[in-house]
């Protein structure tokens, strides 16, 4: 098992690995909208947030030897099942090799944040 860690994606808030590499897949924490350079919540809005939780994914994705193109399955939590649609606008953009999905609403998410993801992908490590 190879534990994955880049300061182009936050670092994680609880005692967990930003993702896990193990026999060829990898499987990411879930990523939310926090900026790794300012380590804030910068972004405002549903589309906002999921654009830097995308940018967060390509970087731990990127340094686990793995890739948008590469997933096989992702799990979207939102705060707010009425952002599904403007979420599913930016989501649509990176995931263009329509892995599976698992979409859901909750009552809170960390930071008070809109959006979380996590992508299992496969991985070139």
């Amino acid at each position: 098992m190879i534990k994955i860690y880049t300061e182009k994606a936050p670092a994680a808030v609880g005692p967990y690995s930003q993702a896990v590499v193990s026999n060829g897949m990898v499987f990411t924490s879930g990523q939310i909208a926090i900026n790794p350079l300012t380590n804030t919540i910068e972004a405002q809005t549903i589309e906002e947030q999921t654009e830097q939780v995308m940018k967060n994914l390509r970087a731990v994705l990127d340094t686990a030897g793995s890739s948008f193109d590469k997933a096989i399955k992702t799990t979207c939590f939102l705060a707010d099942m009425n952002d599904f649609a403007a979420f599913n606008k930016i989501y649509g953009k990176y995931f263009t090799n329509l892995p599976a999905r698992s979409c859901v609403a909750v009552k809170t998410l960390p930071k008070n944040v809109l959006v979380e993801v996590e992508v299992i992908a496969e991985s070139r490590l």
